[in-house]
């Protein structure tokens, strides 16, 4: 039976040691780290995600605002508000969120940002030191996800086939990099894959961000495999569920995450940590 990796847990031990920090800054009377969220339109998905940075924020006691912009915000208009936020002294972090509507160029705004703001690390500045494994702000999802290996004892990935099935620029692609950067062999899978599933089978870890319920069965895994669950989904019930078949592969696997409470977790509270770490470049100039 595998052991359930709760990224819930690993989150608030890493924020109750932030919780510390901003405390201590709080009590020298310096200024305290601050996030801006832009939050353009009325989706509803994105409204959730932008609530729960803002909590996250206020439990830490970071300061935190959200800057909320019509859906008929036009690209310039935008790009205007991050210009101020980039000037912005007070403002360590500033995070986009995703998706915009559509007549707003993503890649332009996401590149309009100030890299020692991009506290999401998708500036392409930030994702080239990745590559080149310069400290930088690494994307909250993989950084979250290393976080987690590392958690369980698997720091130095040598020796280990990674597989990772999903290729986004949010997620797969930025993973991959982390991993080869821990010295594992990585293969990448995605719609155009032939043999996915035999691919799969061969992973030591095996990590999953295609957005499909339960796609992945005990036939994708290899016995002792660790598997990291990174989809969300709704099932035919409602119920959330992962890309992963958890009760399927649980006897098999040595190491997993859940859905919810697995990867979701560490992603806030990686976004959290890389705006401390920019705050701190700055006051420490």
């Amino acid at each position: 039976m595998g052991v359930v990796v709760y990224g819930s847990e690993i989150a608030k031990k890493l924020k109750l040691e932030m919780t510390e920090y901003i405390q201590n800054l709080k009590e020298s009377g310096k200024r305290l780290p601050k996030l801006v969220v832009v939050l353009v339109g009325e989706n509803p998905a994105s409204i959730s995600y932008v609530k729960g940075k803002e909590k996250a924020c206020t439990e830490i006691g970071m300061e935190n605002e959200m800057v909320k912009l019509p859906e008929t915000t036009t690209q310039e208009e935008l790009l205007e508000v991050v210009k101020s936020l980039n000037e912005d002294r007070s403002v360590d972090g500033i995070l986009v969120q995703l998706p915009l509507p559509k007549q707003i160029d993503e890649h332009k705004i996401l590149h309009a940002i100030d890299p020692s703001k991009d506290v999401d690390g998708f500036h392409p500045y930030n994702l080239g030191k990745m590559m080149l494994q310069e400290e930088t702000f690494i994307s909250c999802t993989p950084k979250g996800i290393i976080r987690i290996l590392e958690e369980i004892g698997m720091s130095d990935l040598s020796g280990k086939h990674a597989v990772v099935i999903g290729r986004s620029n949010i997620v797969g692609k930025p993973l991959v990099q982390l991993l080869i950067n821990h010295n594992a062999t990585v293969s990448v899978c995605h719609s155009r894959t032939q043999n996915i599933e035999q691919v799969a089978s061969q992973a030591d870890i095996l990590i999953v961000s295609v957005g499909k319920a339960r796609l992945i069965n005990r036939n994708w895994v290899k016995d002792g495999a660790v598997v990291i669950d990174v989809g969300i989904n709704r099932d035919e019930h409602n119920k959330l569920c992962g890309d992963v078949d958890f009760d399927d592969v649980i006897d098999k696997v040595s190491y997993i995450t859940p859905v919810p409470k697995g990867v979701g977790p560490m992603t806030i509270t990686m976004l959290l940590e890389n705006t401390i770490h920019s705050y701190n470049l700055k006051e420490n100039k």
